[in-house]
């Protein structure tokens, strides 16, 4: 048996090589297609300068503004999104490559925000052909902003318990109620929003509805939370008139499509995990060791310390390559899965740990809000931590996301479906 296995290790090494050769060389010339375009339209003076985590779109001077026209014009922004709506149309291969090749100049992806997370592949599943030809184009090109109008002041967890109301007036839509949590609210262009349509029924009530933001009777608050900014908002419609063809899917059928866009959103969220380090400039281990100091051995001075980073980088390097093959299996034809889930919950779990463990290294100075004796690092790492607690309610709290693991991937019994049964 030993010999047999010998055998066949030695003789799967080679095929496993040609097998890279092979690829290696059917993405050649792509790889130079696209190394030379990068080379003559990245701005070299944005290098390692892309967005820090979740809100931060980056750089806003002169040459971030050329970037993102240059790949929205395109299309590489949404590499695998169809070129008939001016995505760039590649394979998920080729979007690899083209990742690859962005990373080693330090580019970055300057089109991103909510149209590309979550509504944009939602509406290429969902949409009409006109809903597509007027609404991805812009998103494509990063000309438009969008906000998620789903969470109300009494249907947070338990979504499908909304009431903002959308009344068929013979011609149009008229919406009246509150939304809550609305990140981008107030510098939003359009919102892609779940309405009660049917008021009879629970989740088979609800519809899918895209409002203009500037429409009459739109009024956006936003929060200002404890980390010092304001991402989130109260939205509220009063007598909102929406035209009746922006009703993407059936009537009352929003909550499949609204089910589906989750998926993207959580993917999307999970991914975020991974650029949160940005925030602050230095890696952990590096960061420590200017804070706490080294051994006799250039070891981080603290053994407790030192044990509780290495595990937190073998976590973040874990999840990283995990969340980039998901995000290549996303992008083919079935698209994401519950699996986000499990990718939503993690991500946002290194955020917060990440964020916590360089406070915990600076000691007092992780302690400063604003002005001297704090560096700009400083700050930005006591910020960090205040805001990525939300991460773990953001896109679906972490015990809805342990609800959607246990029944839709491990296949569990519901337990208040199990309960009400008895």
């Amino acid at each position: 048996m030993t010999l047999i296995y010998e055998v066949e290790e030695t003789m799967d090494a080679p095929v496993a090589e040609r097998d890279l050769s092979r690829r290696a060389s059917d993405e050649a010339p792509f790889r130079a297609t696209a190394r030379d375009w990068l080379a003559q339209n990245f701005p070299k003076s944005l290098a390692g300068r892309g967005p820090t985590g979740p809100g931060d779109e980056g750089p806003d001077d002169s040459d971030a503004k050329a970037w993102k026209q240059r790949m929205g014009g395109k299309g590489w922004g949404v590499p695998t999104w169809p070129a008939q709506y001016g995505g760039g149309g590649l394979s998920p291969a080729e979007a690899r490559v083209l990742a690859e090749e962005m990373k080693a100049i330090g580019a970055y992806n300057p089109i991103g925000g909510m149209g590309v997370m979550m509504f944009g592949p939602t509406l290429l599943e969902y949409g009409t052909e006109a809903q597509k030809q007027r609404h991805i184009p812009p998103i494509v090109r990063g000309e438009l902003r969008w906000c998620q109008g789903f969470s109300e002041p009494g249907a947070g967890s338990d979504l499908a318990s909304l009431s903002t109301r959308a009344e068929d007036k013979g011609d149009h839509w008229l919406v009246n109620g509150q939304k809550i949590w609305t990140s981008g609210a107030h510098l939003a262009d359009w919102c892609f929003c779940l309405v009660r349509t049917d008021t009879t029924k629970k989740h088979e009530g609800i519809s899918f509805l895209l409002i203009d933001m500037r429409s009459p009777g739109v009024e956006t608050r936003p929060i200002k939370l404890i980390a010092g900014n304001s991402p989130f908002c109260e939205t509220f419609f009063t007598d909102v008139k929406v035209p009746k063809d922006n009703l993407v899917g059936p009537l009352n059928g929003g909550w499949t499509i609204a089910k589906r866009l989750l998926q993207h959103e959580r993917s999307g969220l999970a991914g975020a995990a991974g650029a949160q380090r940005a925030a602050v400039k230095r890696p952990l281990p590096q960061m420590a060791k200017d804070y706490v100091g080294e051994d006799e051995k250039g070891r981080i001075a603290d053994p407790d310390l030192r044990h509780r980073i290495i595990n937190y980088e073998m976590d973040l390097k874990a999840f990283q390559q995990t969340a980039e093959r998901v995000a290549l299996e996303s992008k083919s034809n079935s698209g994401p899965s519950a699996a986000t889930s499990i990718m939503k919950n993690a991500g946002s779990f290194l955020r917060r740990d990440g964020a916590e463990l360089a406070v915990e290294i600076m000691g007092w100075r992780g302690l400063g809000w604003e002005g001297e004796p704090f560096t700009e690092d400083e700050l930005a790492a006591t910020r960090l931590l205040g805001s990525s607690k939300a991460g773990t309610i953001a896109g679906g709290s972490q015990e809805v996301q342990n609800n959607i693991i246990a029944k839709r991937i491990l296949g569990l019994p519901d337990p208040i479906s199990s309960a009400a049964s008895r």
